[in-house]
């Protein structure tokens, strides 16, 4: 077998050289990245309530303080930043409520933000005792910029769910080239770190379906931004490359991981998938599933006081949701409920809303009609939506409801094709995403604190200029 070393693989050669090339010129982009930074802030916040995160959070051992650390949100730590990266990645991913990005692979590209601020407020915090300039909230949105569209441009034709890959590879790669950059990479680095990040395979999907879904899709992107950080500075330290890890044969991920084929792609990176990314503004829920509880919501007025009544729910989508959220059965934890279109429908029905306390198991088991709904759903598939979905120039995750009862009478079909969080509805969906994020803040520190950062965060010239550790010591709370 010829062993020469190789011209490292086309997409780990344009992946490098968008990082260090690409100017960011869009204003929509960074006006559009700001609002993705304090939506994804505010999920990590409220995530802080729940033990089951919190326990994952702090120093690997016990007690230790590293030196110029960086902290995490909401807390007190002083950490590494490879485990900053990992604590940050979990809160913000733990109620399956920050920013989607959907095509033919799914994910949630704010997931790079574990890695982004954790080695940003590091950084920041070293140059300052080494009397250098620390980063600027600016410098973390253009960064955010370009995982983002790695991690989707990556996406957008490329499926590794159907190979049963999780979709927190994209972040590890993603995050793993702006990490190798902010640390001062160079091109040839850059391109040896992506190799670590896709020698590294993926996690397999069994953790987001039945019989095994549980609560580890809340921490998975922690862990993909952390190794992330870690390959990048592994790199930095003069690990080598392995340049042909996608194509090799036999041996690289192609051929291993992929059934053989190469990535494909039609879009050259730029901005495309910030200016397009979906916000989760009305419900912490699995995204395919969005406009059908937001069609719950619409419904549940006229239905409220009929639920005994009902015979079945006809239930119209597009084809990833019947692939993903499409449960019946015994839904064992809140990570599994979080995923089941049925479940999530059968709440918004019964409650006229869908929060975060209604997957835990005290809400499931004083609410026996959730599953005697889930029992009268059914799921059907329409091709338009299905291909609207995949559309350029619409990306829409179209769903329809229509209930119908015992005496022969029914609900209008309503439908909602766009959900609140999209692009075509961002007028109105801005002033909630702040809304959102303010409440968080409320929730999470006292008034004086949460309005300054409030203040700070909806100033989109004021927010840039601010120094990175001076942005994150406004979130530390004693635990």
């Amino acid at each position: 077998m010829k062993a020469d070393r190789m011209t490292a693989d086309q997409v780990l050669q344009d992946i490098a050289d968008y990082v260090i090339d690409y100017k960011i010129l869009s204003e929509e982009a960074l006006n559009t990245a700001r609002n993705c930074l304090i939506d994804t802030i505010g999920c990590g916040l409220m995530a802080l309530k729940y033990p089951n995160c919190t326990r994952h959070l702090g120093p690997i051992v016990p007690g230790i303080t590293v030196e110029n650390g960086a902290r995490v949100f909401g807390r007190s730590f002083e950490l590494d930043p490879v485990k900053a990266a990992w604590d940050i990645g979990a809160i913000v991913r733990w109620l399956d409520f920050n920013d989607t990005w959907l095509a033919e692979e799914w994910g949630h590209p704010s997931d790079n933000l574990g890695a982004i601020m954790a080695l940003s407020d590091y950084i920041s915090r070293v140059n300052i005792s080494n009397h250098k300039s620390p980063l600027s909230i600016k410098d973390v949105l253009e960064y955010m910029i370009k995982a983002h569209e790695i991690q989707g441009i990556l996406a957008l034709e490329n499926s590794f769910n159907k190979v049963g890959l999780d979709h927190v590879l994209l972040v590890r790669v993603a995050s793993t080239a702006v990490a190798t950059h902010m640390l001062g990479g160079n091109r040839d680095q850059i391109i040896a770190a992506l190799s670590q990040a896709w020698v590294d395979g993926s996690s397999l999907r069994t953790y987001r379906h039945a019989p095994n879904a549980g609560s580890r899709k809340s921490w998975a992107a922690g862990d993909a931004t952390s190794r992330a950080v870690r390959l990048a500075m592994m790199t930095m330290a003069g690990e080598m490359a392995m340049p042909s890890v996608l194509s090799a044969p036999e041996w690289g991920f192609y051929d291993v991981s992929f059934k053989g084929r190469q990535f494909s792609f039609s879009k050259k990176y730029g901005s495309y998938v910030m200016e397009n990314i979906l916000f989760k503004i009305s419900f912490p829920a699995e995204f395919h599933a969005q406009t059908a509880v937001e069609c719950a919501v619409l419904l549940y007025p006229e239905i409220k006081d009929k639920l005994d009544a009902i015979d079945r729910i006809e239930v119209t989508t597009h084809e990833s949701a019947l692939r993903i959220i499409d449960k019946t059965g015994t839904l064992d934890n809140p990570a599994d409920r979080d995923h089941c279109m049925q479940y999530m429908l059968a709440v918004a029905m019964i409650k006229g809303d869908l929060v975060a306390e209604f997957y835990e198991d005290s809400f499931h088991q004083q609410n026996p009609l959730i599953d005697e709904l889930r029992s009268k759903m059914i799921l059907t598939e329409d091709k338009r939506y299905s291909k609207d979905y995949l559309a350029d120039d619409k990306r829409s995750i179209a769903n329809a409801l229509q209930i119908y009862f015992n005496d022969g009478s029914r609900t209008q079909k309503v439908e909602v094709e766009y959900p609140i969080g999209h692009r075509h509805r961002r007028k109105e969906g801005i002033p909630l995403l702040e809304k959102k994020f303010f409440n968080s803040l409320k929730n999470t520190f006292n008034n004086d604190q949460a309005n300054r950062i409030y203040s700070l965060c909806l100033d989109s010239e004021k927010i840039k200029n601010t120094p990175v550790n001076e942005f994150m010591d406004l979130f530390v709370i004693k635990d």
